[in-house]
């Protein structure tokens, strides 16, 4: 059974953000691995520097810094504070508010989605970035669309299974 401390839980997000924010990001992860489909990300025999200088590679490796910023800091991340300053004025209030945990998870599954990609690309594995640009569109597609978020189901699940537990809003190892 999964721990849970008697630290306060944090403040609860308007759950728009995560999905605003999803919706960015699947743009431009559409457009990062739409890139790599065309240049050497899939062809073998490629140089390190054809790899680098890959499109693809530069704009999905911006997506994956900015999965870091969500994360890492997510008070100042860029569509946070795009959601916050520009469209959240503009809306209703939510009628609830979400736990922020399991977004910011879902942020750490999306890192290590494409970054599993960019550095498997960047040893010359044909077709990884791709694949793991596929992968992360169609989280960040079904979460901006549906409200279906991936990394919070997975979140929860290992919630539930006792794999992690929180500490005063923070993620732990179990």
């Amino acid at each position: 059974m999964a721990q849970q401390s008697s630290a306060p839980r944090p403040a609860g997000i308007d759950p728009r953000g995560p999905r605003f924010a999803a919706a960015i990001t699947a743009v431009l992860i559409l457009l990062g691995t739409f890139l790599a489909l065309l240049g050497p990300a899939v062809r073998t025999g490629t140089t390190l520097a054809e790899r680098i200088a890959d499109p693809g590679f530069l704009v999905l490796l911006a997506v994956d810094l900015l999965f870091v910023w969500g994360f890492a800091s997510p008070h100042t991340a860029p569509w946070g504070v795009l959601f916050r300053t520009a469209v959240r004025p503009r809306l209703a209030p939510p009628s609830e508010l979400e736990d922020p945990r399991p977004p910011r998870f879902a942020q750490i599954v999306g890192f290590v989605v494409v970054t599993i990609g960019i550095v498997l690309h960047v040893v010359g594995v044909p077709w990884a970035l791709p694949v793991a640009g596929a992968a992360a569109f169609i989280a960040a597609f079904l979460n901006a669309v549906f409200a279906f978020c991936l990394g919070c189901q997975i979140y929860l699940l290992l919630l539930r299974a006792g794999l992690i537990r929180t500490r005063g809003g923070a993620l732990v190892g179990a």
